[in-house]
């Protein structure tokens, strides 16, 4: 008998949420492998530490704007440390939550790295060097990836982050804070640091912010964030990165927009131009898994080339979401079982933590356009909402797209207060089958944001 079920390489919400789901459901022996601390990127060094810095910093941009509400406040102020503080706290309470978790499932966590070495077979080595070799009847690849540092002449002087780096920085913002990279990280950042005081520069190379998802969301965006300050800056190639003579500890980026070369000047940079899948010291010698462009290929169950081996998550490239790499887990674990998938891969909704929020999900207008969808779409401006106007809300909307023929819905997007709570609500109506008909019949509450899902689909 082999010593295990399912080894799961990578503690994130993909390798966690397999290994309780197979732990619980299938009653598997288990064993899980993380190199640093469970949760991984999205509770470590993303999603929730990025989520806490932003819920703080909106608080503190609307206790700036009270008096519009008829409340008055005494000096208001931050403390970054504390801000710093707080956001350790909801880290650890999360991570001691699923360290719980894996004792109450007997799941066998290993703090080291795990190396395959062949088809059934897993070294784990230990902080101390020690190696352990583990017999599995199957294995889940899930280390996820790792932020990708472009070749920037200049990238690795003093003051230059990355989304890791930035989120663990205690001391009080930047005066001019420079990022380079308009994607969903980089416009996080830019309202936390807007919403704290700091001066903002966005450089983004493609022709628009959030350029993967919907025209209208990423040009509502840049106008929001214009008119809070933020200047941004499409079509710039980065061309290096220097020390400036125009002052201690501040830095200079060159880069070129229209064939013009210009430059701006910031005592901090995050370069944030996205992540690679993290493959490293995974394969033994003369081992290895079909791969492209350093992603593992995987058929629709999460196979890999190597029967019994499985790869989930950012490591396979495509969608880099938590929720997707959860999913994904499920999915395959249901496989190794001999069951049908639980979950449905075809509609994963995305989020930016924006104010307002930003969701996604199924297809744009343009999007079904292309694939040959004759396609309509709807849209309710948030100005008309109660909820919204009561609240204070920016401006936003909600947009549906449906196919003409049928009115069968295909798509949502979204700009507005709790986005990233409706937009489930639109997810479940695709995956359904959902019609705009049958989206309306729903009666919503008066007052709340849901209410502009009834005027979208009315």
């Amino acid at each position: 008998m082999r010593d295990y079920d399912l080894v799961v390489i990578g503690g994130g919400p993909g390798g966690y949420e397999a290994i309780l789901y197979a732990a619980e459901k299938y009653g598997m022996r288990t064993a899980l492998i993380e190199k640093e601390a469970l949760g991984g990127t999205c509770l470590n060094h993303g999603c929730i530490p990025t989520k806490t810095l932003l819920h703080s910093a909106d608080l503190y941009r609307q206790f700036m704007d009270c008096e519009r509400f008829g409340l008055s406040a005494g000096q208001v102020s931050y403390d970054m440390e504390k801000i710093q503080a707080r956001k350790s706290e909801v880290v650890n309470n999360l991570r001691s939550g699923i360290e719980l978790l894996m004792k109450q499932k007997k799941v066998d966590v290993i703090k080291g790295t795990g190396c395959i070495i062949g088809p059934n077979e897993v070294e784990a080595k230990d902080f101390e060097g020690n190696v352990k070799k583990l017999e599995t009847e199957h294995i889940l690849i899930a280390t996820g990836s790792c932020t990708s540092m472009p070749p920037i002449p200049g990238a690795d002087l003093p003051g230059v982050y990355t989304s890791d780096t930035l989120l663990e920085r205690k001391e009080e913002p930047f005066d001019h804070l420079l990022i380079i990279g308009g994607g969903v990280i980089g416009m996080e950042f830019a309202s936390i640091y807007n919403s704290l005081g700091s001066k903002v520069t966005v450089l983004e190379a493609m022709p628009r912010i959030i350029s993967n998802m919907d025209k209208e969301l990423s040009q509502s965006l840049k106008m929001l964030m214009k008119k809070r300050g933020v200047a941004i800056i499409t079509g710039a190639m980065v061309e290096k990165i220097c020390s400036s003579e125009s002052g201690e500890g501040i830095l200079e980026c060159t880069y070129k927009e229209k064939e013009t070369v210009q430059s701006a000047k910031a005592d901090g940079i995050l370069v944030c131009t996205g992540r690679r899948p993290y493959t490293t010291g995974l394969f033994g010698e003369g081992f290895t898994l079909s791969m492209e462009r350093g992603c593992i290929v995987t058929a629709e169950n999460g196979e890999t080339s190597v029967p019994g081996i499985y790869a989930i998550g950012d490591v396979t490239g495509g969608i880099m979401l938590a929720h997707a790499a959860t999913a994904m887990g499920r999915n395959a674990v249901a496989h190794m079982n001999g069951a049908q998938p639980p979950v449905n891969l075809s509609v994963i909704p995305a989020c930016i933590y924006t104010d307002p929020e930003i969701a996604s999900v199924g297809l744009t207008a343009d999007q079904a356009k292309e694939l040959g969808i004759a396609a309509g779409s709807r849209k309710a401006l948030m100005t008309a909402n109660g909820k919204t106007v009561l609240s204070g809300q920016e401006r936003g909307f909600i947009k549906v797209v449906f196919e003409k023929e049928t009115k069968k819905l295909l798509g949502a997007q979204m700009m507005c207060a709790r986005a990233s709570d409706m937009i489930s609500e639109f997810a479940q109506a695709i995956t359904t089958g959902l019609t705009l008909d049958q989206m309306y019949s729903v009666i919503r509450p008066h007052p709340t944001f849901s209410e502009a899902i009834t005027e979208a689909c009315n």
